[in-house]
């Protein structure tokens, strides 16, 4: 299956990714971002083994997360994880109910990395710069 990636940066004003603050990892490109998310690699750059975790399907910041980062709207994302159940390939990362959730659970587990709303509070974890 071909993966649309998008080349695009992500938005800064409408959401922040995150990661455990044990991780050294300060910016992702827009690309290595996607494939975390889609578990298509499972380590950064660093070689931290990732633990990726999303929002909520109908939440406002996701769809814009999916559109910005991963090229496609939620519901192609969607699809894309039933094929990968399908063929006993992988399962979709956790997903939260909010952004507090988010961020808790990026805080309590290592190698973790999420997004939440630019407006969100970021305390214990690390903002990392997606470019």
């Amino acid at each position: 299956m071909a993966i649309a990636l998008s080349a695009a940066p992500a938005a800064a004003q409408d959401f922040k990714v995150i990661v455990n603050s044990a991780n050294s990892t300060t910016d992702l490109p827009a690309d290595v971002t996607a494939k975390l998310f889609l578990k298509q690699t499972t380590k950064f750059p660093n070689g931290t083994a990732a633990q990726p975790v999303d929002q909520a399907k109908t939440s406002p910041v996701r769809a814009t997360f999916s559109k910005t980062v991963l090229g496609r709207a939620v519901s192609a994302v969607e699809s894309y994880w039933q094929q990968q159940i399908f063929s006993g390939k992988d399962v979709p990362p956790p997903a939260k109910a909010s952004d507090d959730d988010v961020v808790a659970y990026v805080k309590a587990t290592p190698g973790a990395i999420g997004y939440v709303s630019a407006g969100a509070s970021t305390a214990g974890v690390k903002v990392v710069d997606v470019k």
